[in-house]
């Protein structure tokens, strides 16, 4: 307990902690704009290409500002731009599925990411999954099916597009992995945005709705505290352990379903909280088992 104690007293870790809860508070928020957004005003593609030609317009002023922009270079090009076109899925999808889904239904769904990351990870990245994770990965993927209530009559199809995002935010991350190693955080985060400007803005004329000075507010908030969001995640990792700061993710779940409730009155069902729990517990063990496999020593060769 005192080891426990120390650890997250230390001031590293302390401040990665920090980062994560901003981090949740404003993707959560974020998320809870998004739907305010395309419930009954756009498609998601249109506050997709608004997000991204504001954070592309920071990222660029930033970076100029300082004399830092080679630090967008990208040394593999190609492989970038895919990984950002494919990646579009992601938030498309998920904000797609919360035209009708509750916030919190959503999120719960989404976590389902971290067993896909998991299985995914063997595959591509060549990293061993054994038996209790992919114990894990089985039973909360019931966990999932649990939440989704296929009996309860909801909207098969926005369930279906919030997996869909699940599915490419997962290949989004395992892809992000393999990148990281020749590529650097920022050039990562400016491809992916400068992706989604060129997929989102191509689609936009299609769905176009004029959109009123009332609007200018939450779409700049919107967009802000994405940026924020990605800034304090990529920050967090940088200062702790996988270990310490990957359970503080799921403190999005008590942001949604505050902002469900506050804002649409909206409160998770029963299945929903019997499926989250077992998404959550098998989530957290997969964090567990990854920590203990990173402390093991590796034989040499």
């Amino acid at each position: 307990m005192n080891t426990l104690r120390q650890k997250i007293l230390n001031s590293e870790n302390l401040s990665g902690i920090i980062f994560m809860l901003v981090a949740m508070f404003s993707l959560a928020t974020m998320d809870a704009l998004a739907k305010y957004l395309v419930k009954d005003k756009y498609d998601p593609i249109q506050i997709l290409a608004m997000r991204s030609w504001i954070i592309l317009t920071i990222m660029v002023a930033y970076y100029a500002g300082r004399g830092k922009l080679h630090k967008l270079k990208m040394s593999k090009p190609i492989a970038q731009f895919a990984r950002g076109m494919f990646g579009f899925l992601a938030p498309y999808c998920f904000f797609k599925s919360l035209q009708t889904l509750p916030l919190a239904d959503a999120t719960v769904i989404f976590f389902s990411s971290t067993f896909m990351i998991t299985a995914l990870s063997g595959p591509f990245l060549k990293e061993k999954v054994g038996v209790f994770r992919w114990a894990a990965v089985i039973l909360g993927f019931v966990g999932v099916v649990i939440a989704m209530d296929p009996q309860g009559g909801g909207d098969v199809t926005s369930y279906l597009y919030c997996l869909a995002g699940s599915f490419s935010y997962s290949v989004l991350f395992i892809s992000g992995r393999w990148l990281a190693r020749t590529e650097s955080v920022d050039s990562l985060v400016f491809s992916f945005n400068f992706s989604m400007v060129i997929v989102a803005s191509s689609l936009t004329p299609m769905v176009w709705n004029t959109v009123p000075s009332s609007d200018f507010g939450p779409i700049l908030l919107f967009a802000g505290l994405a940026l924020i969001g990605h800034y304090c995640v990529t920050s967090a990792f940088s200062h702790s352990d996988v270990a310490l700061i990957a359970p503080l993710e799921y403190t999005a779940l008590i942001w949604a379903v505050l902002w469900g409730f506050l804002i649409w009155e909206d409160i998770p069902g029963v299945q929903v909280m019997i499926g989250g729990t077992i998404i959550i517990g098998c989530a957290l063990f997969v964090v567990y088992r990854e920590a203990m496999q990173a402390k093991k020593p590796k034989l040499k060769t």
